[in-house]
């Protein structure tokens, strides 16, 4: 790719700028840099999903023109997204030849020759999955080889991979990495879009780090470290060790008791019999895989869905059946995992999305006071050190910047209870970083934290006390120490453990 430009008007934003990235044939080649660095719209644009304004594609040593991704499909290009594309109520073969489906006939849909032709792609790449298996019934890692597959389907031979371990256990990570290695080995080449600067180490060749649009640095991974990497991107060091300091947990501020949650017409139950305590001063941890009851939970402990059995009390209080609305009222702080859709207003300013929990705090004679929403909103700015501007649409600010805000909302309440749900899915270094000294804080003053996660790491970094979730029941609970390793927590996420049958 060479000097690719993209501007988009409506956000005021420079994208991309005269950016140059050469991939070499049959490497793995990866792509770094905080959010709002231009890396996904840079694959956008060589996957055809974006135009760009100026600069050409030049794919084994000819210009090429891509427009959609079924061009780039034809040209041998793949790329598998963060948030999976499948249909789960179809098969793995449905899946794959989703779009360019075999006909018997010419006219009907060939399902035992795409049952056939996927389950050689499967062997001939050496992947464990089963072509007839419902897309519903796979695990996330099984979800991700799904993907990977629909791909080498359409003979891709440079495939494109963003975030692909974040929401996979370690066992996965080392399954994934495995099949890339055997991709490789078979001639693909990979492009992988990743925060994780431990996984550029352990599986690429080359790293290209971006910054405000521009590439800022190639090297050969061999040659360079995290903390450069990590200095790279953001433009200045970067600390990888949080500091936490020893507390006494208090009183009990939530706690769950026999809180199950299931659907009309399903057997299982989403969440199956949940005891949990989360006392002031300290950060209880749910780890999990997607899939396994962290949506579920979060949801019944924020009030937005109501239990089938069981009881919720805050600070002593049952509060079980109360809407979100009432959640709310009694301060509980919230930071969703998803906060496009849940944590804020996309077309909304983002003064308007800093206030939308506590309005009533501006409003006099039913007029809002804008000189006091200012000072309010401008020290969370400076306080949280949020990059942007506070009159625009929310939407238009980098997924790390949309983070903050929420992040600076929900801190400004006198919540005794913080409810943190994936803080850091799809952060840069220095994003998550902030967001971790921020909820190393909240313990430090005396506020429960309860924090569901699928990231291993930011359990482990953070929790003081671990739980374990497997198909919505609770498999194992630990104390984090160092008698723990992410090698066994990863086993209960799998549910080849379980403390509780």
């Amino acid at each position: 790719m060479e000097g690719i430009s993209k501007y988009f008007p409506e956000n005021r934003v420079q994208a991309n700028r005269n950016v140059n990235l050469v991939v070499k044939k049959n490497e793995i080649h990866a792509i770094v840099g905080e959010n709002g660095a231009g890396k996904s719209t840079l694959m956008k644009i060589l996957y055809g999903l974006e135009r760009p304004d100026k600069g050409r594609i030049v794919l084994n040593g000819k210009q090429v023109s891509i427009h959609s991704p079924m061009d780039a499909n034809r040209l041998g290009i793949g790329m598998v997204h963060q948030h999976f594309r499948l249909i789960r109520e179809f098969t793995v073969a449905e899946n794959v030849v989703l779009g360019i489906e075999p006909k018997k006939n010419g006219l009907f849909f060939n399902r035992d020759k795409s049952v056939r032709d996927v389950r050689s792609v499967i062997e001939k790449y050496g992947f464990n999955i089963n072509s007839e298996s419902r897309v519903a019934d796979l695990t996330v890692g099984q979800m991700q080889q799904v993907e990977i597959v629909k791909m080498l389907y359409r003979k891709a031979d440079l495939l494109i991979l963003d975030e692909p371990t974040s929401v996979l256990t370690e066992q996965e990570i080392n399954r994934l990495f495995d099949n890339i290695r055997e991709l490789k080995n078979q001639g693909k080449t990979f492009i992988i879009i990743t925060h994780k600067l431990d996984e550029v180490k352990e599986i690429s060749d080359r790293v290209t780090v971006m910054r405000r649009g521009e590439v800022v640095a190639v090297k050969e991974t061999e040659n360079v470290d995290q903390k450069e990497l990590a200095k790279l991107m953001v433009g200045k060091s970067v600390l990888f060790k949080l500091k936490k300091d020893p507390v006494s947990p208090g009183a009990v501020v939530l706690e769950l008791k026999n809180v199950s949650l299931k659907l009309k017409r399903q057997e299982r139950p989403l969440l199956d019999r949940i005891d949990l305590k989360v006392r002031a001063g300290e950060i209880v941890g749910v780890a999990g895989v997607g899939g396994n009851g962290l949506g579920e939970l979060e949801d019944v402990v924020t009030g937005l869905f109501k239990v089938s059995e069981g009881e919720i009390f805050y600070k002593g209080e049952n509060i079980t059946g109360l809407p979100a609305s009432k959640f709310r009222e009694k301060e509980l702080g919230y930071v969703p995992a998803d906060r496009l859709n849940r944590g804020s207003c996309l077309d909304s300013t983002v003064r308007e999305n800093m206030i939308i929990t506590r309005h009533h705090d501006f409003l006099k004679a039913g007029v809002f006071n804008q000189k006091k929403i200012s000072v309010f909103v401008n020290n969370l700015f400076k306080s949280y050190s949020i990059t942007g501007d506070t009159s625009v649409p929310i939407g238009t600010l980098s997924g790390g910047n949309i983070q903050k805000v929420i992040l600076a909302r929900e801190l400004a309440t006198n919540a005794e209870l913080i409810i943190f749900s994936e803080p850091t899915w799809g952060l840069d270094v220095a994003s998550g970083e902030f967001v971790y000294e921020n909820i190393l804080k909240l313990r430090k003053n005396g506020i429960a934290v309860l924090l569901i996660s699928s990231n291993l790491d930011e359990i482990m970094n953070l929790a003081d006390r671990i739980v374990v979730m497997y198909r919505g029941r609770i498999t194992g609970r630990f104390t984090n120490d160092k008698s723990i390793s992410k090698a066994l927590i990863g086993e209960y996420m799998m549910g080849v453990r379980n403390d509780f049958n």
